[in-house]
């Protein structure tokens, strides 16, 4: 049982998890040890509610399928136990990143105080470099 939030959680039975071979180096255990993790979970086949399944099917991540199905590869780590937990994490920050709404944002405008400070700057600014210019006689 993977737990999303207070109220939703998923059941293992939604979660498919395969073993497979990692790549890269690493000598005689990569080669003989299936230590990473294959995982995959299908959305619209998921017990989610609906409002998680819409967002994660909008969300343009490349770990989501055409189909609607979330892959994840996890063999970071030597052992079989730590890249599964890590692949569950994975899933679970994304399920939760989706969840959260966000605040949307209130366009502002610069004070005029702002705006006549900002043009003060750059008028002494410009009188400064033009000092430096060449000395007439």
């Amino acid at each position: 049982m993977l737990q999303i939030s207070g109220q939703v959680s998923l059941p293992d039975d939604e979660i498919e998890i395969r073993f497979i071979r990692a790549q890269g180096a690493g000598g005689q255990n990569v080669n003989k040890v299936s230590s990473a993790v294959h995982l995959r979970f299908d959305i619209s086949k998921s017990s989610l509610p609906d409002f998680y399944k819409e967002r994660l099917l909008a969300l343009s991540d490349q770990r989501i399928t055409s189909d609607g199905v979330i892959v994840i590869k996890a063999q970071q780590f030597r052992t079989q136990d730590k890249n599964r937990a890590d692949a569950l994490e994975r899933l679970q920050a994304l399920i939760k990143s989706v969840a959260q709404v966000r605040k949307k944002r209130r366009p502002t405008k610069p004070t005029k105080a702002s705006q006549k400070k900002r043009l003060d700057s750059k008028t002494k600014r410009g009188q400064i470099k033009n000092l430096r210019g060449r000395v007439n006689d």
